[in-house]
């Protein structure tokens, strides 16, 4: 049976991962982490899961979920009153069946592979024209990364154009409290949450008006037996799918892109051979993942890892760390397109596997091969900036020239 370490060097290991020395690269430590236990307990009490079987089993795990929403009230006094905190907690990223089993179906009535694959010709468009913008030097991510997820999550939402671009820096405001709660974020991320709603609300009555073929009107109507999203779940949904159809994109872009960068011989290989595209997105995923971490509850006593867990404990699943495990991946620190039987945890798993993740492996697939094609003396033009966050795992400036 494994045993969940406890130890002055664990403490040390977790500690550096909330710095900004630690999560520049964060793979060294997810490394130590595994070779001390599978599992280890972090100072708050939470476990940590590093290897790639027990992240899987975290995700899948049938008694592992979500803190349910009243229990908000013990660890967050007064969190409803944060509308950061009121449309994240409430929405299906945080729920558990049956609320997650209901509106998964509702949302995914319209939220469809038809309807993804439908944007191919939009993207490849809006790829093109953002690549003909794009000469000398210039920041990848004001340029390309933030500019084409926001653009293509606007289309499929039915956002106008010329409204898109105030959504980079109101989702990032927002989504800082998946990274750390206090009084200084909630400053910021309320009134960014309470501006992204109201200017949907206003989108949701007009689409109620006049409906359009784009998937905001779609949630509308949606509907089965009976069963609609009412007003506040409906504006909670579109902005969720705003706030990740973003996030999560531009840092897989960029992180895809120094990856490529960082690998010269890799980059060549998907300017040369297109055809690995969807490959390539997998192997970029699994390498440096946007999303490195998610966090469960145990619902009753359970056993992770053939570790018994008592109902209540937090066990926190480091999917980056799970991505780099030998166990699972030949030569795991290794960039390698065209890896076989590849399966990153970067999307999550079970029910609450990402809802978006066909539409950002689609975006991914059409525009890495796109830029490597179109920019061939593509190369870094200075230093980048690593965005100070361990959840969300990114940058907040590319400079890039060609």
């Amino acid at each position: 049976m494994t045993d969940i370490v406890e130890s002055a060097e664990v403490s040390t290991l977790l500690a550096e991962l909330t710095r900004m020395t630690g999560r520049t690269d964060p793979y060294p430590r997810y490394r130590r982490l595994r070779e001390i236990s599978p599992l280890v307990r972090a100072d708050d009490g939470a476990i940590v899961a590093t290897r790639h079987a027990d992240c899987v089993a975290v995700t899948r795990h049938p008694k592992l979920g979500h803190m349910p929403s009243h229990m908000f009230d013990f660890v967050l006094p007064g969190w409803s009153e944060h509308p950061a905190l009121h449309q994240l907690f409430t929405s299906i990223l945080n729920l558990n069946p049956p609320d997650h089993t209901r509106l998964r179906r509702l949302v995914s009535s319209s939220f469809t592979a038809r309807r993804v694959q439908a944007l191919r010709p939009r993207i490849e468009r809006m790829v093109e024209d953002l690549l003909d913008a794009m000469a000398g030097e210039t920041d990848f991510i004001p340029a390309f990364a933030f500019p084409l997820p926001v653009g293509v999550i606007g289309e499929l939402l039915g956002v106008p154009e010329p409204d898109r671009a105030q959504f980079q820096q109101l989702t990032r405001d927002w989504s800082q409290v998946l990274e750390v709660i206090d009084e200084d974020v909630l400053a910021t991320a309320d009134p960014a949450a309470r501006q992204i709603r109201d200017y949907l609300a206003g989108l949701v009555a007009e689409r109620r008006r006049e409906p359009a073929d784009d998937l905001l009107s779609a949630l509308v109507v949606a509907g089965e037996d009976g069963d609609k999203l009412t007003e506040d779940e409906l504006l909670t949904m579109a902005g969720l799918l705003f706030m990740a159809g973003f996030e999560t994109t531009t840092n897989l872009l960029a992180n895809s892109l120094v990856a490529l960068l960082h690998n010269p011989a890799q980059l060549a290989r998907l300017r040369d051979r297109p055809e690995i595209a969807a490959d390539a997105v997998e192997e970029l995923l699994r390498y440096d993942s946007p999303v490195q971490l998610i966090s469960r509850v145990a619902w009753e006593d359970v056993e992770v890892a053939g570790v018994p867990i008592a109902g209540g404990e937090r066990i926190v699943a480091y999917l980056g760390a799970g991505n780099r495990d030998p166990q699972r991946f030949a030569d795991p620190d290794r960039l390698d397109l065209t890896r076989p039987d590849n399966a990153p945890l970067s999307f999550g798993g079970g029910i609450h596997f990402c809802l978006g993740a066909p539409l950002a492996r689609l975006e991914a697939e059409i525009a890495l091969p796109a830029l490597v094609r179109r920019l061939p003396g593509l190369t870094l033009a200075g230093e980048p900036v690593r965005r100070d966050s361990l959840t969300l795992r990114g940058w907040t400036s590319l400079p890039i020239k060609s």
